[in-house]
This record gives C-alpha cells, structure tokens and sequence, in this order.
C-alpha cells in the first residue's frame, strides 16, 4: 500500500470513527462530515489518476461541489437549530419534541 492510498484510508476511517464516538456537539459531527467528504475527494483523484481517462477527471470536482452544498446546508440547520433550541449539543434535539 502506498503511503497516499494509507493516507487516504486513515483519513477517511478517522473521519467514521470522530462522526461514530464525538457527537456531542452538532458543529463536531458536522466537521467528521466534512473530513470524510474530503478524504473521498482526495481518493477518487488518486483514482482518476492513476486510471489518466479524462472521463474521470469530473468525478472529484462533482463530489467537492456536492461536500460544499453539504457544508453549506448543514451550517444552516446548525445556525437554525441553535437559534430555536440554544444549543448545538445533539441530544437535546429530539424530532418528538419539535
């Protein structure tokens, strides 16, 4: 295994495991979101160059646009959701109490 594709692995199993065990903040499990976005971003660029089509030279930028819609979103539920509740700790936010 090459040192980008442990990288790249590390990263993306770092990411599952902060998303897994810190949830205690919304914001927290917002950033392991965004971490593991990127390392897939990071893995498909090893992916398409290692492959040199330029077919699948699109594939990483249409996952960094979808990461960045995703960040975008959930920092405006992150903003709504602290304005309505006053507090971004996820286990006050139950859906049965909304």
């Amino acid at each position: 295994m090459t040192l980008p594709h442990f990288s790249f692995c590390s990263a993306f199993l770092l990411g599952l495991t902060g998303l897994a065990f810190h949830r205690t903040h919304l914001l927290s499990a917002l950033l392991c979101l965004e971490g593991t976005m990127l390392s897939l971003y990071v893995g498909l660029s090893l992916w398409s160059t290692s492959f040199s089509s330029p077919s699948m030279s699109l594939l990483p930028m249409l996952v960094l646009t979808f990461s960045a819609c995703e960040a975008g979103a959930g920092l405006a539920l992150m903003i709504a959701t602290t304005r309505t509740h006053g507090t971004d700790k996820l286990h006050n936010l139950n859906l049965l109490q909304c």
